[in-house]
């Protein structure tokens, strides 16, 4: 057991820690696998050697805990959880950036590192760990933090589409992965929105479903490079034509303004790693 004085050094070098900030280095992240059926190298390895956890080496890690559990005194909550920092290529940054792959949280102050969060992998560490890291801050704002913040909670409380849904939207899916990344006016085009939600009404388990897209642009680009957005949406939506259950399928490029806050709330966003078959 560590003493006051060891927990009250602990609760003030915590202090300045965030939600989403981060440690870089050399580390390692700890996994408890099925060695029967390892599903990975590292989990391969392990259970060559006749252990149950693997180690993988990471870049660093980004906080996940929220900050009023972070700054709280370690003898009442002494654990934090931490994400590895993952390499991705340019056009995944992109991706991860406007919220299309939930697995990935972006890390605003890593974007020239081309590091983001795996939330997909999970450890718990003591808040003396944490203390003896070097902080470094994941977001330069305000804004920065709360899109990081949105991006942990959607990853827990985002819809499980219906698979006829996917299999609708294949398509649309094929063509917005596909052209995101591109130097086209397409391409640019997906790069200005900041996000895609669709509707279904009266509900995703109704006999007969109607679906509305809003593609969601940014305020200050109420026409793209000289084209109307419309000349973007019929292309958009020509691929996703009425099938089954879904019989009456719409769509509109807007800015979150024009959005009424129920529209909001009873939409999902379409995120790109949704788009796949279970």
């Amino acid at each position: 057991m560590i003493d006051e004085a060891e927990r009250e050094r602990i609760d003030a070098a915590l202090q300045e820690w965030r939600q989403g900030d981060c440690a870089l280095g050399e580390m390692w992240l700890f996994s408890r696998i099925a060695p029967a059926a390892p599903l990975t190298q590292e989990a391969s390895t392990a259970a060559d050697e006749g252990v149950d956890i693997a180690e993988t080496e990471v870049s660093g890690f980004m906080v996940a805990t929220q900050t009023c559990d972070i700054v709280r005194a370690c003898g009442d909550r002494p654990f934090v959880e931490v994400c590895p920092l993952v390499g991705v290529d340019a056009g995944q940054l992109q991706h991860v950036q406007r919220g299309r792959f939930p697995r990935y949280a972006f890390v605003p102050a890593l974007i020239d590192r081309m590091l983001v969060a795996d939330l997909d992998r999970v450890m718990t560490v003591e808040k003396a760990v944490l203390a003896e890291w070097a902080r470094i801050s994941g977001s330069n704002s305000d804004e920065e933090a709360r899109r990081l913040s949105l991006s942990l909670a959607r990853k827990r409380a985002r819809v499980a589409f219906p698979d006829d849904f996917v299999e609708l939207t294949a398509a649309l899916s094929d063509r917005l992965s596909g052209k995101h990344g591109k130097n086209s006016d397409e391409g640019r085009a997906l790069r200005g929105l900041r996000e895609i939600r669709v509707q279904a009404a009266p509900s995703w388990n109704a006999d007969e479903v109607d679906l509305f897209f809003w593609f969601i642009r940014n305020e200050d680009e109420p026409t793209f490079e000289d084209k109307s957005w419309d000349q973007y949406l019929d292309g958009w939506m020509a691929r996703v034509p009425p099938s089954g259950r879904f019989n009456s399928i719409g769509g509109v490029v807007v800015t979150l303004e024009d959005l009424t806050a129920q529209e909001y709330v009873e939409s999902d966003p379409l995120d790109l790693d949704h788009l796949s078959l279970r």
